[in-house]
């Protein structure tokens, strides 16, 4: 109980500290406008957008799934991270311990989506014939699977990619089957995420 409590309370600091500086950004972004100081200005509007940014990865973790598969989540390693280099964030979230352990992360404004999306949207490419690469619906949204063969270990590991708008959604897998990556993909509530981050 004391655990749940303390991290209600961080959770609350931590939003307090995040609306703070939202507003310092805002006021600076003002007074800096009205002195005609736009290049303040702008890097004070870029800051007000990272920090919606930050707010937006900490509503997605609270939507994620607290349980993948036979897999929980390990939320003490949750993670909402600026992206460096362009805007937006990282929401980093794993599932299970020790060796097995499943990644859930998504990259708003990601570099890769232009290329997923070609992927998804030429047919004759969709599917590899060796069967390494095939499309995917998880909650009506098309995605990528790919498989890995581990030969020297014998296992299969997957990673399957949604774009989401500019955001894109990955989850790995190692160590398992198709049919346990499609059942863990469709316990994420893909439409909440995606509402909240377009």
């Amino acid at each position: 109980m004391k655990k749940i409590l303390s991290l209600i309370i961080l959770s609350g600091i931590c939003a307090g500290a995040v609306a703070q500086d939202f507003d310092k950004n805002l006021s600076t972004a003002q007074t800096a406008y009205a002195s005609g100081n736009l290049e303040e200005a702008r890097f004070a509007m870029q800051q007000m957008l990272t920090d919606i940014d930050m707010i937006i990865g900490r509503e997605v973790l609270k939507v994620l799934p607290g349980k993948m598969g036979s897999l929980s989540a390990n939320t003490a390693n949750d993670n909402v991270t600026a992206n460096t280099g362009f805007a937006g964030v990282m929401i980093h979230r794993e599932y299970g311990s020790g060796d097995k352990i499943s990644n859930l992360d998504l990259i708003s404004n990601s570099p890769l989506i232009a290329t997923i999306n070609a992927f998804l949207s030429i047919p004759f490419i969709g599917n590899s014939g060796d069967g390494t690469q095939k499309v995917v619906r998880v909650s009506g949204y098309k995605g990528m699977l790919q498989k890995e063969v581990d030969e020297e270990r014998k296992v299969t590991n997957y990673t399957l990619q949604i774009p989401l708008g500019s955001t894109l959604l990955t989850l790995t897998v190692p160590e398992t089957t198709e049919d346990e990556v499609m059942k863990m993909a469709n316990t994420i509530p893909v439409s909440e995420i995606t509402k909240l981050v377009q």
